[in-house]
């Protein structure tokens, strides 16, 4: 537990990728493989399951360092993390601090007190933060309560784990596909170099986009380039293996029996195929807001109700597996062409082939119509059946007509332009320089900061959560939450104006005297019963704070509504 202790703190300490890839690497290299499972399941972002309410440890921690409750507040005031507050408070054992691995305190310690009564759980868990160091106190505390966090993507951790075993990075990161539960047999076969890679379900690394600043003229010949448009749905991969479909989000979720109308249609491709594309809703050849298809993940059953609601259709961009042959080193000019034949045969073979229990997900014909689409500005491409398209790509002879198509990508409810260079092979995570999206300018708004809360991790101790207003009529009625967009030393500006101009609290909430106005930008704008202004919108963040401007010139909400509107035109 020390030395997982010691690697949170060489984390947390430092900002550099090469001193964190060391410090990762040296701990992976020297722990047993059940700990280093472990490590590896919290440093991804797992969480064990909360099994002691945060109010209770509160409450311990004020006996055992006998000290009023106002200054164990003041404290935590002053901190901003009730992990740290403890383990800044508790009284220590004399001697040296109790040692033992991750493994044991997680399952021997941490683990067994969900089977205990309040009062064994509470004599454990005193004895554990009297007996660690500071350090390792706040560890514990943070994994008891769920809130570990710390400074480090999973990409970064298989780059240290890759460092320490000699294996691949790409290979280690296939092999974290999926659910997987920390042991010493996992992580023994994570860094087997003949570890089997062959289940059936496991999709591969998503390759991911970079957005695209400047000019693209800056990317050379525009001739070099495949332009798509960016669409609002779930990146997915398709696999169809062993005679069995599997559907995974970008996320890692696998989303089984979620879209039945993928699944029927999927039984026409040949085993060894893995498809990458995104799932949209889809209904009479019109892409539904982002928020249809929350609807439909949203809904615990699939009734036949939400079924033609929220129809769905997948578009396909990729093909990295095909007939049992990964083609993700092939350049994308390939894989493209491969895919228009796969597309073109699975028509064929559905055409001839449509048993009565898919007549359910069939749609009209005029669904079909790619010339149709086009014209009312709709999702248009080629299409393999009636849930499988394949997108069109965009065909300019300069970069000034592609950025004359990206100019209209709300006429085609797309949110611009993918830019991915024809000879790129489909890599792992986020490298840049070969795929490029290109969003349109967003929707902004002036509204008014009217609410706040605490941040996380190292922003714990700062007001960094806003609640904006805007205008209905001459009420502020709450639009839209934001975290993002200002500098370190605007966040301690605006966190100071929150301290001196609370008007009330609400447990962690404190509404703010309206004074301030900030210019917020979003990218979707969409009608919603389940906020209170009526409207929701997509992304939201913070661009820049409007000193030039009183509350009374924010905007209001009939302003966001003729936005909506002329979104849905």
């Amino acid at each position: 537990m020390q030395r997982f202790a010691r690697l949170f703190a060489q984390l947390d300490q430092t900002n550099k990728t090469s001193e964190k890839i060391r410090a990762l690497s040296e701990y992976f290299r020297d722990v047993d493989p059940a700990s280093a499972a472990w490590a590896l399941y919290f440093l991804s972002g797992h969480k064990l399951q909360r099994v002691v309410p945060s109010g209770l440890l509160r409450q311990w921690a004020i006996e055992v360092a006998d000290i009023q409750q106002w200054l164990f507040d003041e404290c935590y005031e002053a901190v901003g993390d009730l992990a740290e507050t403890i383990s800044l408070i508790v009284p220590r054992s004399e001697g040296r601090p109790v040692d033992g691995t991750l493994v044991q305190w997680v399952e021997q310690r941490l683990m067994p007190l969900r089977q205990l009564t309040v009062s064994e759980q509470r004599q454990r868990i005193l004895t554990s933060w009297q007996t660690l160091d500071q350090v390792a106190c706040l560890v514990f505390v943070k994994l008891l309560t769920g809130s570990f966090r710390v400074g480090v993507s999973q990409k970064l951790v298989v780059r240290g784990i890759a460092n320490a075993s000699g294996i691949d990075a790409e290979v280690l990161a296939h092999r974290l596909m999926g659910n997987w539960q920390p042991s010493a047999a996992f992580y023994q076969a994570l860094v087997h170099p003949d570890a089997g890679d062959a289940m059936l379900s496991r999709p591969y690394p998503f390759f991911l986009a970079n957005p695209l600043e400047g000019t693209p003229s800056d990317l050379g010949d525009v001739s070099l380039w495949q332009a798509e448009w960016k669409w609002d749905g779930i990146r997915a991969q398709l696999i169809r293996r062993g005679a069995q479909t599997f559907i995974w989000s970008r996320g890692e979720e696998l989303m089984q029996d979620r879209f039945p109308e993928l699944e029927s249609l999927a039984q026409y491709l040949p085993d060894g195929t893995i498809l990458d594309g995104e799932i949209i809703g889809r209904r009479d050849g019109i892409i539904l807001p982002f928020a249809h298809m929350q609807r439909r993940i949203g809904s615990k059953q699939l009734t036949r109700k939400i079924l033609q609601e929220v129809p769905v259709a997948y578009l396909v961009f990729d093909l990295l597996e095909w007939q049992g042959n990964d083609l993700r080193a092939e350049p994308l000019s390939t894989r493209r062409s491969q895919l228009e034949q796969v597309m073109a045969e699975l028509s064929r073979t559905r055409a001839a082939i449509q048993p009565d229990h898919e007549k359910q997900w069939q749609l009209s014909e005029h669904d079909l119509s790619d010339t149709q689409d086009r014209a009312q500005g709709r999702a248009g491409g080629t299409s393999a059946t009636m849930h499988f398209l394949l997108p069109d790509t965009l065909k300019a002879g300069s970069w000034e007509e592609l950025i004359a198509l990206r100019s209209r990508s709300r006429d085609e409810h797309a949110e611009g332009l993918m830019l991915k260079r024809l000879n790129s092979p489909y890599r792992v995570g986020r490298p840049r320089g070969d795929w490029w999206k290109w969003k349109i300018e967003p929707y902004t708004v002036d509204a008014v900061l009217i609410y706040a809360q605490r941040g996380h991790g190292k922003r714990a101790s700062l007001y960094t959560d806003y609640t904006f207003g805007v205008w209905d009529g001459d009420v502020l009625v709450p639009f839209a939450k934001a975290y993002s967009g200002l500098t370190d030393q605007e966040i301690a500006q605006v966190d100071r104006f929150i301290r001196q101009h609370t008007l009330e609290r609400f447990g962690p909430v404190r509404s703010v005297q309206p004074e301030l106005v900030f210019e917020l930008a979003f990218e979707n704008i969409q009608l919603s019963s389940r906020h209170k202004s009526g409207i929701a919108v997509r992304f939201p963040r913070i661009l820049r704070q409007r000193e030039d401007k009183p509350i009374s010139q924010a905007d209001s909400l009939a302003t966001i509504r003729a936005m909506l509107g002329a979104a849905s035109s």
